[in-house]
């Protein structure tokens, strides 16, 4: 009878050892997340499923998941990081004053006949600060026609930001690294 309490010992703390593992893994540096709108397009589908690394520190054009001020979860683009200056004039992005390549966004560009992608403006028209502040960072939407981003909520401090995705894992026949 001991040997197979023992053996029930053993497999349910060696359950419980799995389930808490997968616990912190999930809070503290992977989680799931559901792309839930057409900000993102082309780039990501509404419905598109990713995983969202916890433990990385947001760089230029990084896809970063934020709590949002609707008490929402975004999903943007990194544009500015702290103490840059932002700007559009003529559907292309100047940081600092130089201008800088969206690679992401030429097919999307070559599609829209009627205007630039992305209207001008400046981060102190948006903010009414010159720079990103420290701590924050600029967000866009890839689909700048329809996307409610720092256009509109203004800069996300980085306390905010749930981590970078990069991966879709859903739907399984398009799996893939977005850029």
């Amino acid at each position: 009878m001991t040997e197979g309490k023992n053996e029930f010992w053993e497999w349910t703390k060696a359950l419980l050892i799995a389930v808490g593992l997968a616990a912190l893994i999930r809070y503290f540096i992977f989680a799931p997340i559901v792309v839930d709108g057409l900000s993102m397009m082309p780039t990501l589908e509404s419905g598109d499923r990713m995983i969202v690394n916890k433990m990385s520190e947001p760089d230029r054009f990084d896809i970063v998941v934020f709590h949002a001020p609707e008490n929402k979860d975004y999903i943007k683009r990194v544009i500015g990081l702290p103490g840059e200056t932002v700007e559009y004039k003529d559907d292309v992005l100047y940081v600092d004053g130089k201008a800088i390549d969206e690679p992401y966004l030429n097919e999307y560009k070559s599609e829209v006949a009627d205007g630039p992608l992305t209207p001008d403006f400046t981060l102190a028209e948006i903010t009414g600060q010159e720079t990103v502040p420290e701590g924050e960072i600029f967000v866009l939407g890839d689909n700048r026609r329809f996307s409610k981003d720092g256009r509109h909520i203004g800069t996300i401090k980085i306390d905010e930001i749930v981590g970078e995705t990069k991966f879709v894992y859903w739907p399984f026949d398009q799996i893939h690294l977005v850029d």
